[in-house]
Order: C-alpha cells, then sequence, then structure tokens
C-alpha cells in the first residue's frame, strides 16, 4: 500500500496564535496531531513538544524496527512513547511556573501496508472516508461524550451544548494519562483525517464528507476544510492531517503477470 499524506494547519479567525502542531514522517508513516488544551497556560509548549517527542521517539523505533513489526509490538512502542511523552510535558510544567497546568490532546497513527494502528488522547479527532461514507473512528474523551454515552443528552443536542471543549483525558496533565489504541483495516482508497477540534466543532459530519469526496488534489481538500472551517466563525486554531491510500501499482503488475493476467 501507498500512502499520500498531506497537513495542513490556521490560527483560525479569534486566535492570536496557534496551540495545534501537526507532523509526519514520510519514511515510517507516522502522523500526528495535537491540540494544546484552550484555558490552560503554554498550550502551544504541550503541543509542540508531543508532536517533536513522538516524531522523534516513534520515528526512531520504526525506523529500527523496519516495516515488518506486528501489531503488537507497534501497539506496545507507541503506548511507551505516548507514556514517555506525558511524563516529559508533565514534568516541564511543573519544573517551569510560566507552564503550569498545560495539556495537550493527541492523535496518533502509524500506517503499515494495508494496517493504521491509531492511538488518541482527549477530542481530537480522526475519520475515515471509504466509498462515500464517513466514519468517525475516534471516540472523543469529553463529558459531551459521556453525556451521550449516559442517554443523558442526544447527538443533536450535542451539537450546541455548551460543554463541547470539556475533555476527560489530555496529554501531559497528570504524571499517568491512558491513551486509546486501537487496529483498523486499510483499503486501497481510504482516506483519513486527523483534525483538531477546530474543525469538527465548525464544521458537521456531512460537510466534511462533501469535502473529502470531491474534486480536488489533497492539498487543495486541506485547504478547503480549512476554509470551511473559518467561513462558520473559525473560533479556534484549525489543523488537519490528511492520509490517502492506494495499492502499489508495481506490486500490482508483478502479481498480474505471476497470474497470467
Amino acid at each position: 500500500m501507498i500512502y499520500e499524506i498531506c497537513t495542513h494547519t490556521d490560527p483560525g479567525l479569534t486566535r492570536d496564535n496557534n496551540e495545534d502542531a501537526v507532523a509526519f514522517d514520510p519514511a515510517t508513516r507516522l502522523c500526528i496531531l495535537a491540540d494544546g488544551m484552550g484555558g490552560y497556560n503554554a498550550g502551544e509548549i504541550a503541543s509542540g513538544m508531543a508532536v517533536a517527542f513522538i516524531k522523534s521517539e516513534m520515528g526512531r523505533w520504526l525506523s529500527q524496527a523496519g516495516r515488518h513489526a506486528n501489531a503488537k509490538e507497534v501497539r506496545r512502542a507507541l503506548e511507551i512513547c505516548v507514556e514517555n511523552a506525558n511524563h516529559s510535558i508533565f514534568n516541564a510544567a511543573n519544573s517551569n511556573p510560566q507552564y503550569t497546568g498545560m495539556g495537550t490532546t493527541l492523535v496518533v497513527g502509524v500506517f503499515q501496508d494495508g494496517r493504521l494502528m491509531l492511538g488518541h488522547i482527549g477530542d481530537s479527532r480522526c475519520y475515515r472516508l471509504r466509498g462515500q461514507e464517513l466514519q468517525q473512528i475516534t471516540k472523543d474523551h469529553s463529558l459531551l461524550q459521556e453525556q451521550i454515552d449516559a442517554g443523558l443528552i442526544t447527538p443533536e443536542q450535542a451539537l450546541t451544548s455548551l460543554n463541547k471543549n470539556l475533555v476527560t483525558r489530555a496529554l501531559g496533565v497528570e504524571d499517568t494519562v491512558l491513551v486509546e489504541v486501537n487496529e483498523h483495516r486499510v483499503e486501497s482508497g481510504d482516506l483519513y483525517l486527523m483534525c483538531s477540534d477546530g474543525l469538527s466543532d465548525m464544521v458537521a459530519d456531512p460537510g466534511i464528507a462533501a469535502i473529502l469526496a470531491g474534486a480536488g488534489t489533497l492539498e487543495q481538500k486541506s485547504k478547503q476544510l480549512i476554509a470551511a472551517a473559518n467561513e462558520a466563525g473559525g473560533r479556534d486554531n484549525i489543523s488537519v492531517l490528511l492520509a490517502y491510500a492506494k495499492e502499489d501499482s508495481a506490486k500490482r503488475g508483478l502479481l498480474s503477470r505471476m497470474l497470467g493476467k
């Protein structure tokens, strides 16, 4: 499987600084997106530390382990790396008064051939467009999601709730954190979107799906998503990472020749 990856970030229309951070490593197909916590000090420091640390440490492990690491090994390496990043941010917050209480959400994915190992903390999301169907494949760690799960409010009521930005997990806020890690099967033609809530709070899922399913390159689609969030008010920083999976044409050609087709 070949992966094409594109990122874009924007401060939005009402924030002076950008507390989001997003990056990917083409060699290992490691993708990372973090949203510094609104209302906390130095959220941009926390998100920047998270992305830099995980890109360096997880990227190094993936380079050394090679493409043959099994799912269990990748999962455990991801968990350890996120745990170490949490300690780094937490210790920095406790060593520097200006960083007290800083934290960040996180989405991190490792694409390996036909598999995605996906970890997340907080309410930054990952969606998958398969065919014409858009599915959110992460579940928010938020008070709002807990209220929905408990049947206290409906998903429709959640759209206008005042509790949208209250997360129940964040990286760097406490000395330990639980990252949720799930494995997903990747099919040729899948399009994955990682995003901060600056997009998902401003653009409803049907609007996101329409842009992803429409014409254009990944770069164009990423800019269209940012523009849509800003047109809706741009009340927060907006970050997106798009990853498109397609079959390796060279391998497909070799298989066809072997099968005499």
